[in-house]
């Protein structure tokens, strides 16, 4: 079993999600009431939808994680799943994003699903030569 499923099997028992196809097309879903929250779209990728002030709450932590990739203006963040910590992670992660989304309007899953990070290219910084 992958780390992914392993991840998946033990939040589709949370009261708070359900499981669905992702509305990016790629994958299967974890959604709550008012949004996909998870986007398992591999067995070591996954796109998780936080909140921008959640992203920027995290700030600098985020960006050092090596398990985590952000793209700039995107309320997604993607994980590498490469070992149990990062599952661990992943289910702090969820939890925050639940909390973050709480009590908002429900989002349209047609028109939402485009922030997704799946097929968006991430061009990380260089380290300077010197």
């Amino acid at each position: 079993m992958t780390l992914a499923q392993r991840a998946m099997e033990r939040l589709e028992v949370w009261p708070d999600l359900s499981a669905g196809p992702a509305g990016c097309g790629a994958g299967r879903a974890l959604r709550s009431a008012h949004s996909e929250i998870v986007h398992f779209h591999s067995d070591r990728e996954v796109d998780l939808h936080l909140t921008l002030p959640a992203i920027q709450r995290f700030g600098r932590g985020l960006w050092e994680t090596t398990a985590v990739r952000l793209v700039p203006g995107s309320r997604w963040v993607t994980l590498h799943l490469g070992c149990e910590a990062d599952v661990d992670l992943l289910m702090s992660l969820v939890s925050v994003a639940l909390k973050a989304h709480q009590g908002g309007p429900p989002t349209d899953v047609s028109a939402h699903w485009a922030a997704c990070n799946f097929r968006r290219v991430t061009v990380l910084p260089r380290a300077e030569a010197g």
